[in-house]
Order: structure tokens, then C-alpha cells, then sequence
């Protein structure tokens, strides 16, 4: 048992969230080049080194410079394990990360120094507040031109309501970027060049009373870094780790990531105030990570990552208890034992199988089809089943034909599997078999990647015309007959795969007069799993 406990105390998962391009593909890059899992570390853009980042490996993303699905990346550092939860930037894919915001203990939020708190940010911020998990800041590209200090935190209060406490204070941006000041140590680390980020680099530390400062970064920026920090110890919050646990203080921390500058400081501090995996809400009250039965949900499905093999990976992450390859487990949605197969865990594409791992880990388990989102795997005698993960209301729709009638089986397939993902919803008309199908997307990107996956993993062409509706309600009157549901002329009825009925509309106006003359009705924006 107490080795149990060690392993799981060792394990801190965390989710990086930002708005697009603020650098978090970057910066994951960087925790797993000090973390010794990659030598040479590649970034997005990749000018000076010509490497695709390793969490980025769909073709389309590496096209377009932009992560599509989250991925799962997990790496030692300074005696922790430590699991990376990256998801994707882009408003379009927004479903994928707040479900894997469900997996993860804490967030680290990066903003982008020179534009401050963006619109994504915001809506990934709500859901990390709805869950009440710790958020830490990292304000990046202080290599760049920045915005004032003390207006980028003052952001950050007004518009996420969240109070501030920097940890360190930068000196300079853009090219005066001189280095960063440590509240705690009362020191200034400059930093040398990192061969344009790919290195570690060096660090040097100098005390703020020390004379050797001002030959260093100039009597100008330690003046002004002298006064900063007189203004800031009036000004900013008390350091709270009570307030940062329950998500309502963000510690607030300042580098570049494409220089490495500030990352190392970062990671380190963020391991001594974060905890080990948290306590779980299930049907059947809290559920403890240290207990000895294994228990896991299903926050992500990904179909052919394997370009070789038509494959299904059902990600999922370990809420108590040990795991070990080829173990039998309770699925408590399916109601059966099942056994684990070919468990493994990613390094982004690279994947290799795993023998054991604990509360706290991510682990992707082959998946015949079994499995949905949300799904709860034990091996306790208590069959309970975690909180469901919600599902978000597709904001587009389309009908979807396939161009080639002979191939309708793989069309079906393709489209199924992509559903099973939830990067897309399906639905049919609501008195119709599966002729005509309508996807619902999030983003009206997915519909771009729905056609190129199609196309490139299940040889399918396909059609899609645009439908104008732009709401969606789930009826939740179980006794209710649809067929007498009096609507508006732009009502449409329709049908999820489980066959719940659903009703598409084209403004919010409708949607209020059905209400209206439907007395009882009742229709909810969330559909649950």
C-alpha cells in the first residue's frame, strides 16, 4: 500500500489552455525538453528548425500550424511524474478541450503578452471555474513587445474575475527583455542564449541588492524594477495556496517560451503548489484516489491514430487505485467485465505499451467499439459510475450525403466512429432511416476536417449543404409524443443515435413560441451522456 501511495502522490495532470497562438504548444514542447523526454525541442512554426511540434501529428494540423485534438504527453521531472493534458486553441475545437479539462487536477493559462486575456481564453476559463480547479498563469512572449505589467494582471482580475499574485516580475520586453525577478528569493535571473529555444541554456542569478546587478541589465531597468516591485508588494494579493487550491488565486508567473526563458522556474514552482491527483464525485459519493480498487472514465475517443491499423484508442484517466496490463475491469455502462488490451500511453504519435499506472495517469486503451465518453471502468465490488461529461449544443448543421452510393457501409463507418469521437454529432430526420444525415459541429472547421478525414482514412467523398438552423433543444419529457409537438413553420424534428428526439431551430424566437404552445414541454441546451 505505501508504495501505492508514493506512486500516486508522485503524479500531478495538468491541462495548458489559451487562446490560439498564445504559445502553448510551445511551451508544452519546452516542459518536455527539461524534462528529458526530447532533446531538441521543435515549435509550430518552425522557421530556424524544421521540426513539427511533437503533440501536433494529424497531417491537417501540421498544415495549418494549429493543434485539432487534444493530446496526452507524460514525462519525469525532479521525482514527479507528470501527465499533459494539450488541447487545442482553436474556438472551432473548443467540445474536445473542456472535455479534457474533465481529466485534469489544475490548468496552466497561457496568455500572450503584447494582446493580454483573448475570447477563448475566457470561455476555457468559465468551465476550469465551473469545476473550481487551481489555475495557474504563465504570461508569455516577453521576448516580443509587451503590455504594460500591471495592466496585463489588471486584465486578468477585471475580465476572468480571478485575483492575481505574480511569483516573479519580468524586467523589460522584446528585445530589452532582460530577465525576470524572483519575489521569494529577492534575486534577478538572466538568462543566455538557447539556440533559438532548441537548448536549455544558462541561467545566471544575481541578488537585487547586489551591485553586480546594475553592470548586468543597466541602472535604468534596476531603477524601475526597484520601484515596480515597491508598487507591487503594496498592491498585488497575499500568495494564498488555500485560495489557489480552490481556483481563486492565480499565481502568475512570466518567460518566453520559444526562448526557454522562465520555463524551468515555472515548472518547478508549479510542482511544489499543485497536488497530487484530486477526489472524484461519483453516484456513489466521493471516490478516493489512494483506495486500492482501480477505477477510470472515458474523457476522449481517437479513431485511427494508427494510420496502418483502422484503430480506436479510448483515452481515459485514472481516478484511483493501480492499473496494470491485461487486468479485468467492470465496464458499468456496458453492465460487463471486460479485459484492458494493449494499453498504452503517448507521446503524442509515439506510443509505447504500458505495464502499470496510477491514479492521476492517462492511459489510451484499445477500443472495439465498446466504449462511449463518460464511460466508468472499476474493479470495485461498488458498481458506481462517475459524473457525466456534458455535451456541448452544436452551434452549424449540414446534411451530409456521400457522392458514391456504392460505398454507403464505409460512409457509415467513417461518419459512426468520428461521432463516437464527439468532434461531430449526428442525427436523423426524425420519421426517416439513415438516407439523409444531419451533423451538427461546434465550429465550422470540424466540418473541414470531417471532410478531409473521410476522405483520407475511409476513402469517402462527400456532399454537404449548409441548413440554416442555429439552435438545438433535447426534450426531456420522457412521456411525451413527439408527433403532437406543436412548432414553429422553421422547426425541425430530429433524432440522436441513441434515438432521444431533438429539435432544430432556426433563431431563439422559435424556440420561445414552441415553448409557449407546448404546454409542459420541457428542452434543455445540454445534452447529457
Amino acid at each position: 500500500m505505501s508504495d501505492l501511495r508514493q506512486e500516486i502522490e508522485k503524479r500531478r495532470t495538468f491541462a495548458i489552455i489559451s487562446h490560439p497562438d498564445a504559445g502553448k504548444t510551445t511551451l508544452t514542447e519546452k516542459f518536455l525538453l527539461y524534462g528529458g523526454a526530447i532533446n531538441l525541442a521543435g515549435s509550430v512554426k518552425g522557421k530556424a528548425t524544421a521540426r513539427h511540434a511533437v503533440s501536433d501529428w494529424m497531417e491537417i494540423e501540421k498544415e495549418r500550424g494549429i493543434s485539432v485534438t487534444s493530446s496526452v504527453l507524460q514525462f519525469n521531472y525532479g521525482g514527479y511524474c507528470i501527465n499533459i493534458l494539450d488541447t487545442p486553441g482553436h474556438q472551432d475545437f473548443s467540445e474536445d478541450t473542456y472535455r479534457t479539462l474533465m481529466a485534469a487536477d489544475s490548468a496552466v493559462m497561457v496568455i500572450d503578452a503584447s494582446k493580454g486575456v483573448e475570447a477563448q481564453t475566457r470561455k476555457l476559463f468559465k468551465v476550469c471555474v465551473m469545476r473550481h480547479i487551481p489555475i495557474f498563469t504563465f504570461i508569455n512572449k516577453m521576448d516580443r513587445d509587451a503590455n504594460d505589467t500591471f495592466e496585463l494582471l489588471d486584465d486578468i482580475e477585471k475580465e476572468l474575475g480571478i485575483a492575481t499574485c505574480p511569483v516573479n516580475w519580468p524586467i523589460g520586453s522584446g528585445k530589452n527583455f532582460k530577465g525576470v525577478y524572483d519575489r521569494n528569493t529577492r534575486k534577478v535571473m538572466t538568462f543566455a542564449d538557447t539556440l533559438k529555444g532548441t537548448k536549455e541554456g544558462t541561467e545566471k542569478e544575481i541578488s537585487i541588492d547586489d551591485d553586480a546587478l546594475v553592470d548586468e541589465i543597466g541602472e535604468a531597468f534596476r531603477d524601475q524594477l526597484v520601484e515596480e516591485i515597491e508598487l507591487l508588494d503594496g498592491a498585488s494579493a497575499e500568495f494564498d495556496m488555500d485560495l489557489v487550491s480552490k481556483g481563486e488565486l492565480s499565481p502568475v508567473f512570466f518567460g518566453s517560451a520559444l526562448t526557454n526563458f522562465g520555463v524551468e522556474t515555472f515548472l518547478k514552482h508549479f510542482l511544489q503548489m499543485t497536488t497530487s491527483p484530486l477526489p472524484r464525485k461519483s453516484d456513489h459519493g466521493i471516490v478516493d484516489p489512494f483506495s486500492e480498487d482501480f477505477s477510470a472514465f472515458v474523457f476522449k475517443i481517437q479513431a485511427n491514430m494508427n494510420k496502418a491499423h483502422r484503430d480506436r484508442i479510448a483515452f481515459m484517466r485514472i481516478c484511483s487505485g493501480k492499473f496494470e496490463a491485461g487486468m479485468e475491469v467492470y465496464h458499468v455502462q456496458g453492465g460487463k467485465k471486460i479485459k484492458l488490451s494493449q494499453p498504452q500511453q503517448l507521446m503524442a504519435q509515439e506510443r509505447k505499451i504500458v505495464e502499470e499506472a496510477y491514479a492521476g495517469d492517462i492511459i489510451g486503451v484499445f477500443d472495439p467499439g465498446i466504449f462511449s465518453i463518460g464511460d466508468t471502468l472499476t474493479t470495485s465490488s461498488e458498481k458506481f459510475a462517475f459524473e457525466g461529461i456534458p455535451t456541448f449544443a452544436p452551434e452549424h448543421f449540414a446534411r451530409v450525403r456521400q457522392v458514391d452510393t456504392m460505398k454507403r457501409k464505409q460512409f457509415m463507418k467513417g461518419i459512426t466512429q468520428i461521432a463516437q469521437e464527439g468532434a461531430i454529432q449526428i442525427f436523423q430526420e426524425y420519421n426517416t432511416g439513415m438516407e439523409e444525415i444531419i451533423v451538427g459541429v461546434v465550429g465550422v472547421l470540424q466540418f473541414d476536417v470531417l471532410k478531409y478525414r473521410l476522405n483520407n482514412e475511409y476513402n469517402v467523398e462527400i456532399r454537404m449543404e449548409n441548413l440554416p438552423y442555429e439552435h438545438i433543444r433535447w426534450i426531456e419529457n420522457k412521456d411525451i409524443d413527439v408527433d403532437k409537438i406543436q412548432g414553429t413553420s422553421d422547426m425541425k424534428k430530429i433524432k440522436d443515435l441513441k434515438g432521444r428526439p431533438l429539435l432544430l431551430f432556426v433563431n431563439s424566437w422559435s424556440v420561445g413560441m414552441t415553448l409557449e404552445r407546448n404546454e409542459g414541454l420541457i428542452l434543455s441546451e445540454f445534452g447529457r451522456e
